[in-house]
């Protein structure tokens, strides 16, 4: 029997080993394909696979059909790309929801719809991947199956490390019919899932994923009726798995450079950079963002202003957010993921950030000078946090300005600016940017961000002229809106391009616009270019499809060169004052209603069924009432009725409306907002707000997100029990008809191969 993994690290071998005596006999002798063997071979899907594991009466179960039930329905909803927790050492574990056997499953669906739709054609995808445990095998195995059905896949050298954004940005533009990318973002260490890509770059939309959906059902059925099913796996080095391509285009670096010398990488910023005379920290969590970021800055002429932290690839990511202690203070490993704005809270309730806790800036920065940054970036290298040191004597005035800090000694704070304040800064320096070339007033601009993000990017964009078009979490939102935009733009470029938002209003862009910053509160963000981005065959677009750390990091490091010595707190309260912000704070709580590190596969689901009740319950309170109130149903003072009689302690006469937005319910107020959005996927519950008290935001989204949900007889008296059960239902009606309205529907043809 295989033997248990070992580590040099103290905390990952904890890990190791309670996955390991986790993992039943049966599970870790499983040899269902062997994907050391380089050359073909076949892996036969059985009946038997599709029922549950039994010890005598079928020794051969993979519950596969349970499986594909939870995999169907997360692939409908999913946010980004279809994630979740596996077994780190046994990667055929198909208790998991990712596992090898699924991912060859849903690669062979997709093979088999590509191959539907584009009879005859010659197929080409890039794949990808980050670190993470098991990202290796899992390329090796999606490339191989996609070999076998005719398909070339492009794939980095050795099949390295690439970032998220540079695969969706050759699948655009080189006009590939899509891209497989494996990473779970920022998640915990032990998920991973698969970001379908289509042929514009972007992630599935629900009608995509539905496609492959089916066709694995189609399979199912045909290994039912038939009793198997064969799998064909092409050798390692068959020719259609090519590396030379993207040897040739040094992994499409040089392609990138370029896009960016359109964009954010121009000489007014790249030149503030070069005079620069600190050092720019980057902080790779995980490694795999610094063999191309390095690459990327390197041919822009900057590479020398910048020090790099955590540059090895490790998916256990150097321990960083990982813990030996739960937050209710049990002895277990703990996971609170790479996101660096975490906010949590020890046993004496005080709060502190558990990642950057485990990023000992302590003893990195002490000898770095006061007002070093550092641009901290996950493992697929898509999202960025902006963080700076700071004396300790400005702790007063962040806390008026509601700039979080952790306190690194006597002397010294570190500020974390969150997403919300960061980016404001960014599109805020790279408008200032464009008026400075005199490139401004060319096109109208307009962004195009989350409903969850802040309110003062709606709030700055209305003082500057830039309309705002608001769409529901998840960066495949952002990018359907551009390409409804480009469709416009083709087809009646002497009009008014005009779009919906997903609260129902109809936005304006003008003749000819032109996108400033298209982004989230998570994080993520992208810029747009002067000219309209080409691919080879002549698409265009106003920006890329996905959100891009390289971009941001540019276009941070410009302004942070720009600065000088003036701290980015003092810049973004001369945005608040100048621009007369009024919501100019802003909060997430984060409710996870389990431990997602739980080892112990059938505790993990008990534990994750019993939170995703708690969550859909909280989102149903909430939800109906906005469903109730779009069908007329209930106004806006029953509304209030009803919340002010649910929370006591709360004020709920400032409430102007309740809106369903696609993935969470949005509650406007004469001073605020509060959104709340289950998680598709996962049994958890996000609450964010935005206004001008923080005090007043954590306290309402707090108590919002941790509502258990309860119909109260007011809330009764106004929805019935049939309207509440249905409300999930309609309201997944009304997102499919904003996403499918005025929609780019036009079909991706192949072009003649050249590259």
């Amino acid at each position: 029997m295989k033997e248990c993994k070992q580590s040099t690290n103290q905390l990952e071998n904890e890990l190791f080993k309670s996955v390991y005596d986790k993992t039943p006999d049966y599970i870790k002798e499983l040899n269902l394909m062997d994907f050391s063997d380089d050359g073909e071979f076949s892996f036969i899907l059985k009946k038997e696979h599709l029922k549950p594991y039994d010890e005598k009466n079928n020794p051969e179960g993979l519950n596969l059909y349970e499986w594909f039930a939870n995999y169907s329905k997360e692939a409908k909803v999913s946010t980004a790309g279809i994630r979740g927790p596996q077994n780190i050492l046994f990667p055929q574990d198909t208790r998991f929801p990712i596992n090898l056997v699924g991912i060859v499953l849903a690669t062979l669906a997709k093979a088999l719809v590509a191959k539907e739709k584009y009879s005859g054609k010659e197929i080409l995808k890039v794949a990808g991947r980050e670190v993470r445990y098991n990202s290796a095998l899992f390329l090796d195995a999606i490339a191989r199956i996609q070999a076998a059905q005719g398909i070339k896949t492009i794939v980095p050298k050795e099949r390295k490390t690439i970032p998220i954004w540079l695969a969706s940005f050759l699948a655009f533009k080189l006009d590939l019919v899509g891209g497989e990318y494996i990473t779970s973002s920022h998640g915990i260490s032990v998920k991973n899932a698969t970001k379908d890509l289509n042929s514009q770059g972007s992630q599935y939309l629900p009608e995509e994923s539905l496609e492959f959906v089916n066709k694995i059902q189609e399979i199912f059925d045909q290994t039912e009726n038939n009793g198997s099913y064969e799998i064909k796996i092409a050798a390692k080095d068959n020719p259609l798995i090519d590396e030379k391509i993207m040897t040739k285009l040094n992994d499409g670096v040089d392609l990138y450079v370029e896009y960016l010398q359109s964009g954010v990488a121009k000489d007014i910023n790249l030149n503030l950079i070069k005079r620069f005379n600190q050092k720019i920290a980057v902080e790779n969590v995980g490694g795999s963002a610094y063999r191309t970021l390095s690459r990327v800055l390197k041919k822009l002429n900057i590479s020398d202003k910048f020090v790099w932290f955590n540059t090895e690839e490790d998916p256990f990511f150097h321990s960083i957010g990982k813990y030996d202690e739960t937050p209710k203070g049990e002895k277990a490993f703990y996971d609170y993921s790479v996101d660096a704005t975490v906010l949590a809270k020890r046993k004496n309730g005080e709060k502190f950030f558990p990642v950057i806790e485990t990023l000992h800036y302590e003893e990195k920065l002490k000898n770095m000078p006061l007002g070093t940054a550092v641009l901290i970036t996950d493992p697929d290298h898509d999202r960025l946090t902006i963080t700076q040191t700071e004396s300790i004597e400005r702790k007063s005035y962040l806390e008026e300005n509601g700039i979080d800090y952790v306190k690194l000694n006597e002397k010294t704070l570190l500020t974390v600016f969150t997403a919300n304040q960061a980016f404001l800064m960014l599109m805020d320096f790279w408008a200032k940017q464009l008026k400075e070339e005199n490139l401004w007033d060319n096109h109208p601009r307009f962004m195009i961000k989350t409903t969850a993000s802040a309110l003062s990017w709606d709030e700055w964009a209305h003082r500057h002229g830039v309309k705002v078009v608001n769409v529901p979490v998840g960066f495949k939102e952002i990018a359907n809106i551009m390409k409804k935009v480009e469709l416009q733009l083709k087809l009646h470029p002497e009009k008014d391009v005009i779009v919906d938002d997903v609260f129902g209003n109809s936005i304006n862009l003008g003749k000819n616009p032109r996108l400033l910053f298209g982004g989230e509160e998570s994080g993520g963000m992208i810029m747009g270019t002067e000219d309209l981005i080409k691919s080879l065959a002549g698409r265009s677009a106003v920006a890329m499809r996905e959100k891009s750390a390289t971009e941001a990091i540019i276009v941070a490091s410009a302004l942070i060169s720009k600065l000088k010595n003036k701290p980015l707190s003092d810049y973004l309260k001369e945005i608040f004052d100048n621009d007369e912000i009024v919501g100019r704070y802003d909060t997430r709580v984060d409710i996870a209603y389990y431990n997602e590190s739980e080892p112990d596969i059938n505790k993990l689901k008990e534990a994750k069924t019993a939170g995703e009740a708690k969550r859909t319950k909280n989102d149903l309170f909430y939800l109906s009432m906005a469903i109730a109130v779009r069908e007329g149903i209930m106004t806006i003072d029953n509304v209030k009725e009803v919340l002010n009689d649910s929370f006591k302690s709360l004020i709920f006469d400032g409430l102007k409306s309740i809106k369903f937005v696609g993935d969470g319910t949005y509650l406007e107020f004469t001073d605020k907002y509060i959104e709340i959005r289950p998680s598709g996927t996962d049994a958890k519950t996000k609450a964010y707000g935005g206004g001008s008290d923080k005090n007043v935001l954590e306290t309402y989204a707090g108590a919002m997100g941790n509502y258990a949900g309860d119909r109260t007889e007011l809330h009764k008296k106004y929805i019935s029990d049939k309207f509440y059960n249905e409300s999930k239902e309609k309201a997944m009606d009304y997102y499919l008809k904003f996403v499918e309205k005025d929609a780019n529907n036009e079909p991706f043809v192949i072009p003649e191969y050249k590259f």
